[in-house]
């Protein structure tokens, strides 16, 4: 009898494993990269484990079935070392003391062009939680299905759409999956101290993070108009859908675009905003919009096209540098929507047991004041919070609809 309960249980999971390899059959390409990627086999794909060496091997094998040509130092891989520093945005390449080891993967398209169009998207992401997760309990995986599975997915898509296009680009194109991202953008920096290609050739940089989740009501986000003069005019003449855009000017952000903009390189980052689901183990697959990446490969193609007779773009600085970089030791406990062009920092998520829930703030509440310091943006939010340390009180105003809520807080 025990056989024959123990020959049921394997046939039952031969069942559940052909059901499960006959609905992937059934994915187009980018559901497949996106479902492999954020898949619990590869566990999270922190930099240095298992699971990143897979995800890396796997995008490898796809640029390959592109035909993209290996442009790493070992293959497509450029194998790099980082030794955290207590401070985990600072980076030193060379240090010794317990380093860990990543690698980005990198595929090259050549049409003999001087200039490079550099499209990259990072595939790490949080392992099992630890720094940087916003998951109370015990440790999970943490899949990272639109951060940044996405974005590895629609640079593939357009890798694709660009190497079966019967037209001949003006440019050579530079495909970089990155490692690191999450540990303070160590591979896209490792990548601009120790370029494959000479970075003077870098005609503009497009990064893809967190671009599954669009929503039509917000529209996409694009940071960096301000790198370059022409960048405003065509982005509009690519709009060819009338999607809704949300511009920023500021070429640096917590992504790998910033890593190119600081080697005065022009740079575009899009995103489609945050969510309740950033840096938890609820960032899975079921939840990406396709429709939305086939959107913005659509609409990137276009922008490219559309500066495909431009040369190489002019490069210009932005505002608002040392503002994104403002540190702060305290947290009110929300996620801010990004996307928010209002007055304000809109809330887009409340954290469990952080302060704001404590003080019964919830999402759509629009903060416009902390302490003496009104709120008008982001930017304003992040500077009033540096002010704060660990105990401090202070009192907070929210816009509720037409109510102004005001309640203290205690970090």
């Amino acid at each position: 009898m025990k056989k024959l309960s123990y020959l049921f249980i394997i046939l039952f999971n031969l069942l559940l494993f052909d059901a499960a390899f006959a609905q992937r059959a059934k994915m187009n390409q980018v559901e497949q990269d996106i479902y492999y990627l954020s898949s619990d086999e590869l566990q999270g794909r922190e930099m240095g484990t298992e699971g990143e060496r897979m995800a890396a091997q796997y995008i490898a094998e796809r640029m390959n079935s592109i035909g993209l040509e290996p442009k790493g130092l070992d293959g497509y891989f450029q194998y790099f070392a980082v030794t955290p520093q207590a401070n985990p945005h600072a980076v030193d390449i060379h240090g010794s003391d317990k380093p860990i080891e990543g690698m980005n993967v990198i595929g090259f398209m050549n049409n003999e062009s001087e200039h490079t169009i550099v499209i990259g998207a990072h595939y790490d992401h949080l392992g099992m939680g630890g720094q940087g997760s916003l998951h109370a309990g015990d440790a999970k995986i943490h899949n990272g299905a639109d951060d940044n599975a996405s974005g590895v997915a629609l640079m593939l898509l357009l890798a694709e759409n660009i190497a079966s296009s019967p037209k001949k680009s003006q440019n050579n194109f530079l495909f970089i999956a990155f490692s690191g991202e999450e540990k303070g953008l160590w591979g896209s920096n490792h990548y601009c101290k120790e370029p494959t290609i000479d970075l003077k050739s870098i005609n503009y940089m497009l990064n893809f993070d967190m671009v599954g989740r669009w929503d039509k009501e917000k529209g996409f986000a694009i940071n960096g108009v301000g790198t370059s003069p022409l960048w405003k005019k065509h982005l509009e003449i690519a709009n060819k859908k009338d999607m809704k855009l949300v511009l920023s000017e500021s070429g640096v952000g917590p992504s790998d675009h910033t890593s190119f903009y600081l080697q005065d390189i022009p740079v575009l980052h899009f995103f489609t905003g945050q969510h309740e689901d950033y840096h938890k183990p609820t960032d899975d697959e079921e939840k990406i919009n396709y429709v939305g990446i086939n959107y913005l490969k659509f609409y990137i193609l276009e922008l490219m096209g559309s500066l495909d007779e431009q040369g190489k773009l002019e490069f210009t600085k932005t505002k608002d540098e040392q503002k994104t970089a403002t540190k702060f030791t305290v947290t009110l406990g929300v996620m801010p929507d990004y996307m928010f062009e209002g007055e304000g920092m809109r809330i887009d998520g409340v954290l469990e047991d952080r302060p704001a829930q404590k003080a019964g703030f919830q999402k759509g509440d629009v903060v416009i004041q902390m302490g003496k310091d009104k709120v008008t943006d982001i930017y304003n939010y992040m500077e009033a919070l540096s002010k704060y340390k660990k105990g401090d009180k202070t009192t907070v105003r929210v816009r509720r609809g037409e109510e102004v809520i005001k309640e203290e807080v205690k970090f």
